[in-house]
């Protein structure tokens, strides 16, 4: 089964995204994403399932980039890739294409033919956890990832979205990692906060505007809890996509269908 990366990374990331759907550094997670891999759901039981770490989807040159919890059971650990196969990737990527940012706006393989567009999608945990809940030990074992990605995605990012106040709490460090400003305090999360991170890896002077700076975005994250409920809507999530896209300077947009 693909990855779900293929071709739509450069050499730099297409490397990560191997090495990281090889991970086994946590026991736990071992063993319950392969556990679930065997049993599997009834409703997929012709499914070959992925049962390894989900790798990030989307361009190597991304400028806006989405930060979620960790892949589903039955969702990124059956299809190998990112909020695909599952209710809260159901409204992730419909808000994507309402927006003009995806090329479909639905999500059910990993070779199904969607194209993200100036956008990339990961998680600060890639294994599927019991519950949906990693441990604090297993969110900062998976952090280099997260630090790695974000360091190669460095020279085109400009704006993130973090789905949920684990991914932020889990997000804040790798970006200090990867070289950005994180304010101390830290900032809090909430369903529209918006923080810019400076570069501290330029110099404060003569750089390009906006060279290198980072605009964060939280957003209620798209767990069925949250959308079921309406304490997040289709709109309130297209709306913080769209800011986030203009502060990447994704002028680029394309309409529904990938239309130029």
């Amino acid at each position: 089964m693909e990855t779900g990366t293929g071709s739509e990374t450069g050499g730099g990331l297409a490397d990560l995204d191997q090495r990281v759907a090889g991970c086994r550094a946590c026991p736990r997670l071992v063993d319950w994403r392969e556990e679930v891999a065997r049993t599997k759901r009834a409703a997929f039981a012709d499914w070959t399932y992925w049962g390894r770490p989900v790798p990030g989807f989307g361009p190597a040159d991304a400028r806006l980039l989405i930060v979620g919890l960790a892949p589903a059971a039955h969702g990124g650990n059956r299809t190998g890739r990112m909020f695909t196969g599952d209710r809260s990737g159901d409204v992730l990527y419909q808000a994507l294409y309402d927006v003009g940012l995806a090329s479909r706006p639905t999500a059910v393989s990993a070779g199904d033919g969607l194209e993200l567009y100036g956008v990339r999608v990961t998680a600060p945990v890639h294994c599927a956890p019991p519950a949906n809940k990693p441990t604090p030990e297993e969110r900062d074992t998976c952090r280099p990832w997260l630090v790695q990605e974000l360091r190669l995605l460095r020279p085109t990012l400009r704006a993130v979205v973090v789905l949920g106040a684990f991914g932020w709490q889990a997000a804040l460090p790798a970006f200090a990692e990867a070289g950005w400003t994180v304010p101390r305090p830290r900032p809090v999360f909430g369903h529209g906060a918006r923080v810019r991170l400076d570069d501290a890896l330029r110099p404060a002077e003569g750089k390009e505007e906006g060279g290198g700076g980072l605009d964060v975005f939280g957003c209620f994250h798209v767990s069925q809890r949250n959308t079921f409920t309406g304490r997040l809507t289709p709109e309130m999530l297209r709306e913080v996509l769209r800011t986030a896209a203009g502060a990447a300077g994704e002028t680029g947009l394309r309409a529904p269908g990938g239309a130029g």
